[in-house]
This record gives structure tokens, C-alpha cells and sequence, in this order.
């Protein structure tokens, strides 16, 4: 699984001009979910995101994660973070899982992160065309994958 992480003072998701989740100040996460993924990825990810210090404290330093702020998530799924570019200039998404595949984990990560924070999870629509609107607080940005468990 790979998901870019931005600190958010704000977010949410519009499908055909519906508004499917949205969350003031916490983390807007782009979900990736990879060929060979399991719920061993979801678990790691979801717990290593919702601890994950990128929030300041008094003094300015991240030392706050997104459960001592309070704040919210919203879980965007997206296929194409497993985008290959080695082969001309048009993307490649054979890395990319199958979608009944990628749905299931995605919709068990979000349970998963629910738990993780204490909080429900705001959500895009799984395989839909969607706009992401976002304030990027920093900004913030970080990209995890977990085949890569730094």
C-alpha cells in the first residue's frame, strides 16, 4: 500500500456535485492499494498514520499526531499511485490491484484507521471520478509505503 499523506486545515470530496466526506483540521490521505497487498499492510499503515507526530506543539516542533489534535481524516482512494512511467511517457498501472481487491482493503483500512483514531473516517467514492479540495497546512506532505517500513 502506498498513501501521500498532507496536513489539512480543511478537506473533502465532491462526486457529481454531492459532497462525500469532509474534515476540518487532521489528514487527507490518498490511498494506493498494490498488487500483493494484504491486511497485514492495512494494519501497519492505518496505525503508523494515525500516531504519525506531524503536528506542532507549543513550541513549534511535530510532536502532535492527528488523535492528540483531534482531528479528522479523510481516505481517498487512488489507483494511481502505483503509476509506472518506466516505459514512455504514458503511465502503466499493472502494479495497481484488481478494483474488488483494492476495494476490500481500502474499505478495511478505513475501518481500521477508524478504530486506530477513535474517530469515523470521512471517505471519497471507491472508483468514482472525484474533486479533492484541499489546504494544505505547512504545507505538510509524506508518502508511505509498505513495502518500504521506514
Amino acid at each position: 500500500m502506498r498513501a501521500v499523506i498532507q496536513r489539512v486545515s480543511s478537506a473533502s470530496v465532491t462526486v457529481e456535485g454531492a459532497v462525500t466526506g469532509a474534515i476540518e483540521q487532521g489528514l487527507l490521505i490518498l490511498l494506493g492499494v498494490g498488487r500483493g497487498d494484504d491486511e497485514d499492510d492495512l494494519v501497519w499503515l492505518s496505525e503508523k498514520i494515525a500516531d504519525l507526530r506531524i503536528f506542532a506543539d507549543d513550541d513549534g516542533r511535530f510532536a502532535r499526531s492527528v488523535i492528540d489534535v483531534n482531528g479528522g481524516c479523510l481516505v481517498v482512494s487512488q489507483f494511481t499511485l502505483f503509476a509506472s512511467t518506466r516505459k514512455g511517457t504514458r503511465p502503466g498501472f499493472s502494479h495497481a490491484a484488481e478494483p474488488e481487491r483494492a476495494e476490500a482493503l481500502y474499505k478495511a483500512f478505513c475501518a481500521h484507521l477508524t478504530h486506530a483514531t477513535g474517530r469515523a473516517v470521512a471517505t471519497g467514492l471507491f472508483g468514482a471520478h472525484m474533486a479533492v479540495a484541499l489546504v494544505n497546512d505547512g504545507p505538510v506532505t509524506i508518502s508511505i509505503d509498505t513495502r518500504n517500513r521506514e
